[in-house]
């Protein structure tokens, strides 16, 4: 199968939303409790400043895969446009060395960030920890890769091995137009999205496929940059945006 015709599917599982079954919130002394909850459990704590009213951007990467600044600003400007953070948001990047593992599972993910990861909520400030990794995810086939997945409820996690395979190249997407798909994509999950801890004021539930928009336009769509679309970014106003339903769920939940 050609690298082209395996592009085509590559954001089917872009949205794979892993919650842990290890529960460590137990415990009223545990420190990081609050940052080891289930995706979605934090969305009205990034979107509204009732509890947070700062947020500090945890970004770890493997050596040699380090997120290009135009991505992590475009994050940080997704993150301003749609959460109430008068305090302010502020960016944290720092680099590890390899872990040799060629293929992950979000065990191996969460045991990573249980070592790497340095900043939690605390006070009035929300943590937020993303991991940039140097293999892929495990169930990659010759049909179809993860880029990203949201697994607890401040952390999700960038195989970006796999997606500098799949950008800059001919027919194929500028890398931090497609870092930044993903990274907004996988935060929007954190945000409660699609009926995952914000509630839906209209059924737009893509029910077949998780938690995703049944509107194939918006950015929480399964594929929304499956073949015809990811070919043709070449700027950043392709990146994908949120529909009307999923802005009216975020509104509703405290977000702008």
């Amino acid at each position: 199968m050609s690298k082209l015709l395996k592009f085509s599917f590559l954001i089917l599982l872009i949205a794979f939303v892993a919650c842990s079954e290890e529960d460590d919130s137990e415990g009223a002394g545990n420190p990081i409790a609050g940052n080891r909850l289930s995706t979605g459990d934090s969305a009205r704590d990034f979107l509204s400043d009732e509890t947070f009213d700062e947020l500090i951007v945890e970004v770890v990467y493997v050596e040699g895969f380090r997120p290009t600044d135009a991505s992590l600003n475009n994050l940080l400007a997704f993150i301003e446009e749609r959460c109430h953070k008068p305090g302010g948001v502020e960016l944290n990047v720092r680099s590890f060395p390899s872990p040799n593992i060629e293929q992950f599972n979000i065990q191996q993910v969460d045991s990573i960030e249980k070592v790497m990861r340095s900043q939690y909520n605390l006070g009035n400030k929300m943590a937020l920890y993303v991991s940039f990794l140097d293999g892929q995810f495990e169930d990659d086939s010759d049909d179809s890769v993860v880029l990203g997945a949201a697994y607890r409820n401040t952390s999700f996690v960038i195989f970006e091995e796999t997606l500098h395979r799949f950008s800059d190249g001919v027919n194929e997407p500028d890398r931090f137009l497609l870092e930044s798909t993903v990274f907004r994509h996988e935060f929007a999950h954190l945000l409660g999205l699609v009926d995952l801890g914000t509630e839906m004021q209209t059924d737009h539930l893509d029910s077949e496929n998780g938690n995703h928009c049944n509107v194939e336009s918006c950015l929480m769509n399964y594929k929304i940059e499956s073949g015809i679309n990811i070919p043709g970014m070449a700027s950043e106003e392709n990146i994908p945006v949120l529909d009307s339903q999923c802005l009216a769920d975020l509104r509703a939940n405290g977000g702008k």
